[in-house]
């Protein structure tokens, strides 16, 4: 393998790479909502967020419907499923697909902590202003 000479590298500041700092951020908010929720992690609460806004659906749709891939989401599901946040059962139409509902503990937890929730997210965002905010959201939405 030939040599490279530093001085010909460009310079990669670490603090400058929008990877690190998204990862920092996600850690702060991470620490934010684990002392605020601790019941359940953030995927866990998506999971509870997604099926309280749009009902059952199957494990497959859950996990797009969450940016999760299958084998994410099959963990997700399993380990609510074993809190009792969640049910499983077979779909009616398909028996190979599950489907994944909420169950009463479900219910009971995301009423419990979804304003809990909400302030985390604020909390998260809180070093910025009201419009800082926006202008951030609007910004990431479009990298998504």
């Amino acid at each position: 393998m030939e040599k490279t000479d530093p001085a010909s590298l460009p310079d990669y500041l670490l603090d400058d790479q929008i990877g690190y700092i998204l990862r920092r951020v996600t850690q702060r908010h991470l620490a934010i909502f684990s002392e605020a929720i601790p019941q359940v992690t953030t995927t866990q609460f998506a999971v509870l967020a997604r099926l309280r806004q749009l009902g059952p659906l199957s494990q497959n749709l859950l996990g797009r419907e969450t940016a999760m891939d299958a084998a994410t989401i099959k963990g997700v599901v399993d380990r609510l499923t074993r809190q009792g946040y969640v049910t499983t059962a077979p779909d009616p139409e398909d028996r190979r697909r599950l489907t994944v509902a909420l169950s009463a503990e479900g219910e009971a937890l995301y009423a419990q902590v979804v304003g809990k929730a909400l302030a985390v997210s604020a909390s998260t965002l809180d070093p910025l202003s009201a419009s800082e905010r926006a202008t951030l959201t609007a910004l990431l939405l479009r990298l998504v």
